[in-house]
């Protein structure tokens, strides 16, 4: 579980998160949704440390990592994996040299051990035996599926995902969304999604936070959402045309 408690930050005179409280489960898929410029990066930026908070304190199974050391916070974040929005795989690195990277950079894991964990990461996302592909070989979907083989290759319990489906046509978004959850649940991690897909909402969301105005604004499962009356919900879920007249006929 990582719990998020009371967390302030700003940028000068920008109050950006305002005493910002949650907790993220572990085996679940807990999404973090809002609008643009609510909030939503800057606060995965602090979970994982990326930004230090000016306030507040941010705990990774009951260890408070916003007051550790350098040294305490780099063996947390070998528990961490990432999924970044464009997948940010090396161009110049195979299939496999990218899966292997964070295991040369963190473990004194031998060569044969690496490629060993290479292979099974590559079985388990699919993508058997496409180990010397370069990432300009791979679709959008595959390069998702390299880059999720690469987060999972150090056996995290966290995983951290900015934007899956980003750039991915609805049926492959559907594969992406379906192996994040099995994972999840396969390696009881706790997961963490920064989406605006509704989805993926609908689809994977087990704890669901809206932040907005940099503030926890709301938080329930993905049945609750699609019934909560509060506004700036109903705003988010039911911007589009096609979901005002779904909501239409639903109600």
């Amino acid at each position: 579980m990582i719990q998020v408690n009371n967390v302030n930050k700003s940028f000068g005179d920008l109050h950006v998160l305002h005493d910002f409280t949650a907790a993220f489960e572990a085996g679940k898929v807990n999404l973090i949704i809002g609008q643009s410029g609510q909030g939503k990066s800057v606060l995965a930026k602090c979970i994982v440390g990326l930004l230090e908070v000016d306030s507040g304190n941010i705990l990774y199974d009951k260890r408070d990592f916003s007051k550790m050391n350098r040294r305490d916070r780099k063996k947390i974040r070998k528990e961490i994996g990432m999924l970044f929005q464009g997948s940010a795989l090396f161009d110049s690195m195979t299939v496999e040299e990218n899966i292997m990277f964070p295991l040369k950079m963190f473990t004194d894991m031998s060569k044969k051990e690496m490629l060993k964990r290479a292979d099974f990461c590559l079985e388990r996302v699919n993508l058997s035996g496409q180990n010397h592909l370069l990432p300009a070989e791979c679709s959008g979907g595959m390069q998702k599926r390299v880059a999720i083989a690469r987060a999972i290759s150090m056996n995290p319990k966290y995983l951290f995902c900015d934007e899956p489906n980003s750039g991915l046509d609805p049926s492959t978004s559907i594969l992406i969304d379906n192996l994040i959850k099995e994972l999840t649940y396969e390696y009881d991690m706790t997961t963490v999604v920064i989406t605006h897909d509704m989805n993926s909402v609908i689809e994977i969301g087990d704890h669901i936070v809206f932040i907005h105005t940099g503030r926890n604004w709301w938080q329930g499962t993905k049945e609750e959402i699609i019934e909560t009356d509060n506004q700036e919900i109903i705003d988010f879920v039911y911007a589009s045309k096609f979901m005002k007249n779904l909501k239409g006929k639903l109600s």
